[in-house]
């Protein structure tokens, strides 16, 4: 199956799963939990996440997957294979408190890398794609990043943990952002925070999430003009493009200085390599 092909049903799957989360709203009949005491989880993210796996297993047996609910075992990015990552539901706050900025996010990786990847938000009507080296794509129409140079013109977003303990060292950063750039953003689904910054709603993102949060959104962005890494090292052994530790997103002219300002943020915190 060509990488159109793949993108095409993905695609299809990610409409399909934004239908059951705008009529879960609707109704308001879903219940909720906290995993590990502090993270919200509806039982819709379970419900999609068990759509999504059903439909990739009949359709893409050989291929492994990577879900936020299911399948969250994170040894097999080291897959050699097809691997499937996803986010039923990006910004499952949000789509709880009844806010708009929610996303389902499907990528296709293959030996580490990621192929293909979309973003679908229902409740904003807007669907993002791409596929390796071949661009990226709002509602069919090609976006790229902002021309942006300058930090003080930039606006970035950056997103915080759900462990309170996490976040304090976290302040050091925002503190230096705000005193540079022209203002931050904090929206609650990463995976749409990189298709704005695709799209030159955003000119940057930084932030330390899980592979299924930004997997094809990174590839959106990256495909759009973005530059894209992280602020320190990738450990040994796992592949770069699904480390979601320390994220910086960009467009070409601001990667640079953004990461400079992170890691002088870091270093004044005591706590260099946060």
């Amino acid at each position: 199956m060509t990488l159109e092909q793949r993108l095409e049903r993905a695609t299809q799957l990610a409409r399909d799963a934004g239908e059951r989360m705008v009529q879960a709203r609707e109704e308001q009949g879903f219940a909720h939990h906290y995993k590990k005491g502090d993270e919200l989880v509806t039982d819709i993210d379970v419900a999609i996440d068990t759509f999504l796996a059903e439909a990739l297993e009949a359709e893409f047996r050989e291929d492994a997957r990577l879900t936020e609910e299911l399948s969250p075992e994170r040894d097999v990015i080291g897959t050699k294979g097809g691997l499937w990552v996803i986010d039923p539901i990006d910004g499952t706050v949000n789509f709880a408190h009844g806010l708009r900025h929610v996303a389902v996010s499907i990528a296709w990786c293959e030996r580490g890398k990621i192929q293909m990847g979309v973003v679908h938000a229902p409740f904003l009507g807007e669907t993002f794609t791409a596929i390796r080296g071949k661009g990226a794509w709002m509602n069919g129409e090609s976006i790229t990043v902002s021309e942006t140079e300058d930090m003080s013109r930039a606006l970035v977003a950056t997103g915080f943990p759900y462990n309170r303990d996490s976040r304090p060292p976290l302040l050091k950063r925002l503190s230096a952002m705000l005193l540079v750039c022209q203002d931050v953003r904090r929206n609650g689904s990463a995976a749409l925070d990189l298709c704005d910054v695709a799209c030159g709603r955003l000119d940057a993102y930084y932030e330390s999430v899980s592979p299924w949060d930004f997997a094809a959104g990174l590839l959106i962005a990256r495909e759009a003009g973005a530059r894209t890494g992280h602020l320190y090292r990738c450990p040994d052994g796992i592949p770069e493009e699904l480390y979601g530790e320390n994220i910086v997103v960009a467009s070409p002219a601001l990667h640079a200085p953004l990461k400079r300002l992170l890691e002088d943020a870091d270093a004044s915190s005591g706590l260099p390599g946060l």
